[in-house]
């Protein structure tokens, strides 16, 4: 579904991602991890159309990954950090806003989506009533309500309890057995990657990539922090 090949990034003069070349199968789960600074969100945001690539070829579905292709095929979540989780609205009205960025009006309603990431009944709560794990869902839930195939996930599981991560994890899984295409960064390794597919090990170029048992084999003793998602 994705090829990148040979993708170069700049920030300004700086070179952020170096000759990344990579394939991702439609209906799969794709672990991106890395370091903090690796170029993990540089090459997300790359891949939804918000900065262009210096050099190199980025082709969803056998098509060049134009930005207007991005906006109807790619759908990004953010890091929970960049939301105001104390802003007066409900997790309906932050899921509602998923139909505003995908630019046309949504595949489903909200409840339906709610439903479907396991927060079915809390819609009219607040956001800071919500659980961390809740509040990942909650944005989980805004990007699938985006006309999407492929979703890119900027650190879900960042920053919340173990059980959260395991809950996030099942629904992600579930989220590609029913067609989806996921792409989840994160700085952290450890056991959960084995609920993935696939293990893409990111500093600034790509270091390995494979099956997890491939990917730890190819790597030996190198490790990118202690747990992902768990």
């Amino acid at each position: 579904m994705l090829r990148v090949q040979n993708l170069c990034v700049h920030r300004g003069p700086q070179l952020v991602l170096e000759d990344v070349s990579f394939n991702i199968k439609p209906g799969s789960l794709t672990a991106l991890v890395g370091p903090n600074g690796a170029g993990k969100s540089t090459l997300l945001h790359a891949l939804e159309g918000q900065l262009p690539a210096s050099s190199g070829v980025m082709e969803l579905a056998g098509c060049p990954l134009t930005p207007a292709l991005a906006r109807r095929q790619i759908a990004l979540m953010p890091q929970r950090g960049v939301i105001d989780w104390t802003f007066p609205i409900t997790v309906h009205e932050l899921v509602a806003l998923g139909r505003l960025l995908g630019r046309r009006p949504g595949c489903c309603d909200v409840d339906a989506v709610l439903q479907r990431v396991g927060l079915a009944g809390l819609g009219t709560r607040r956001l800071d009533e919500l659980s961390g794990g809740q509040q990942q869902r909650a944005l989980l839930a805004r990007t699938l309500l985006q006309p999407a195939q492929l979703l890119l996930l900027d650190e879900p599981c960042a920053a919340i309890d173990p059980p959260s991560r395991t809950n996030l994890l099942q629904v992600m899984r579930q989220l590609c057995d029913s067609g989806l295409t996921l792409l989840v960064s994160s700085h952290d390794w450890g056991s959960d990657l084995d609920c993935y597919d696939q293990v893409l090990v990111l500093d600034r170029a790509l270091l390995a990539q494979g099956a997890p048992e491939t990917v730890r084999s190819s790597l030996g003793d190198l490790r990118v922090g202690h747990q992902c998602c768990g």
